[in-house]
C-alpha cells in the first residue's frame, strides 16, 4: 500500500497543475475509485459533471496516467464556511451588510452613480424599509453578524427608492379629516336605520417596481467589484423565461436556478402588517432564504439580470435589473 501511494503521489505531483486548468476541475487527490472500490486512483473533483459532448479534448480527464486509474467525482463549489458573514475589506458582492438599525442582508454588487462606485442592495437592507435618512451608517458585516458602529462602518446611505405600502383592509387611515368625515356619515346612517358603515383606509398610490437602494463607501478601496463565488460582472442582460441564473448571498451563499415566471405581480409582506405590491417581477425556484435580500442575480455568463429581494420556501422574487438601474440612474 505504501509503495502504491508513493508511486501515485509522484504521478499526481506531475499532473496536478495541468488537471486544475481543465474546465470544472477544482481539486485533485488520491482515493479509491468510485469510493466503494479497492483500487487506488487519482481523483479529480469537479463542480458539476458535464456530458463528454460539452467538453473539449483538452478538458477531458484521461482514464489512466502512467498506468494509474483516474476517477472524476462531482463535489459542487468548494468555499470557506461563514465567509459570507465575515468582515471583508475590500468587501465583495454576496457578503453580509445592513443599515445600522436592521439585522443583516446582502451586499449585491458594486455599480456606478454619477461616475462614483456605490454599493447596490435593497431598500429594506440599506434604508430600513423607508425608515432611514440619507447619510445613515451602513455596516459590513450587518448588525446580526457582529457588525458594530463605528468599527464596521463601511458606507453611508446615498439614495433609496421609497416602497409604497398597501393597506390590505386590516388597518384604517391615519388622516383625521377622513376619519372625522366617516364618523359623521356613520352617525347619520345609524340614525336612519342603515346598516352600512364607512371605514376610511389608506391605499397604495402606485405599484412598486423595485426594492432598491445605494450606499456610498467611506473609502473607495473598501469595496470590490467581484461577487464572492461568482467573480466579475460581464455586463447587463434582460432576463428571460427559463434563463439559468445564479446568485451569491449572505445566508445560502452560492445557489443557482431557473427563471420560472416573468411579468409577475406579487404582494410582499414587510412585517408589522405592512404589504407592498410589486409588478414586472421575476420568479425563480427556492434559491434564497432570509438574509439573502439584496443579492445580485446573474445569468450563467455572469451578466447581471436582477436584484433579489423576497421569497418563500418554494420561490424567490427578483427585481428586473433594468428597472433598478433606471430608477436609481445607475451604470456598470
Amino acid at each position: 500500500m505504501a509503495e502504491d501511494i508513493k508511486q501515485i503521489r509522484e504521478a499526481l505531483h506531475h499532473v496536478c497543475k495541468s488537471f486544475l486548468k481543465k474546465q470544472n476541475v477544482i481539486a485533485t487527490g488520491i482515493g479509491y475509485k468510485n469510493l466503494a472500490g479497492k483500487d487506488l486512483s487519482i481523483v479529480c473533483s469537479v463542480e458539476r459533471k458535464l456530458p463528454l459532448s460539452q467538453l473539449s479534448n483538452r478538458d477531458l480527464v484521461p482514464k489512466t496516467i502512467d498506468g494509474i486509474q483516474t476517477d472524476v467525482i462531482e463535489t459542487g463549489r468548494i468555499h470557506t464556511f461563514n465567509a459570507h458573514l465575515s468582515r471583508h475589506r475590500p468587501a465583495p458582492g454576496g457578503v453580509s451588510i445592513g443599515h445600522r438599525d436592521i439585522t443583516a442582508g446582502t451586499l449585491g454588487c458594486i455599480v456606478k452613480k454619477d461616475g462614483k462606485r456605490v454599493i447596490l442592495s435593497n431598500n429594506h437592507v440599506l434604508a430600513n424599509s423607508n425608515d432611514a435618512a440619507i447619510g445613515d451608517a451602513i455596516l459590513q458585516p450587518g448588525p446580526a453578524d457582529g457588525g458594530k458602529y463605528p468599527d464596521d462602518h463601511i458606507a453611508n446611505l446615498l439614495e433609496f427608492i421609497p416602497i409604497s405600502m398597501l393597506d390590505g383592509g386590516t388597518g384604517g387611515s391615519n388622516c383625521p379629516i377622513a376619519n372625522g368625515f366617516a364618523s359623521v356619515l356613520n352617525l347619520f346612517a345609524a340614525a336612519t336605520g342603515s346598516a352600512t358603515r364607512l371605514r376610511p383606509v389608506k391605499i397604495q398610490a402606485t405599484d412598486n417596481l423595485v426594492d432598491a437602494a445605494i450606499a456610498l463607501p467611506l473609502n473607495d478601496a473598501d469595496v470590490l467589484d467581484d461577487i464572492m463565488d461568482i467573480g466579475a460582472i460581464a455586463g447587463l442582460k434582460p432576463a428571460e423565461l427559463n434563463m439559468e441564473v445564479q446568485k451569491s448571498g449572505r445566508t445560502t451563499q452560492y445557489t443557482s436556478g431557473v427563471i420560472q415566471q416573468i411579468d409577475v405581480t406579487v404582494d410582499v409582506s414587510y412585517g408589522a402588517g405592512q404589504t407592498a405590491r410589486f409588478t414586472d417581477q421575476l420568479l425563480t425556484g427556492p434559491i434564497s432564504q432570509g438574509g439573502d435580500s439584496g443579492s445580485a442575480v446573474l445569468d450563467k455568463d455572469k451578466n447581471l439580470v436582477g436584484l433579489l429581494f423576497a421569497g418563500s420556501n418554494s420561490s424567490t422574487i427578483v427585481n428586473r435589473i433594468e428597472n433598478v438601474f433606471s430608477a436609481l440612474g445607475l451604470s456598470l
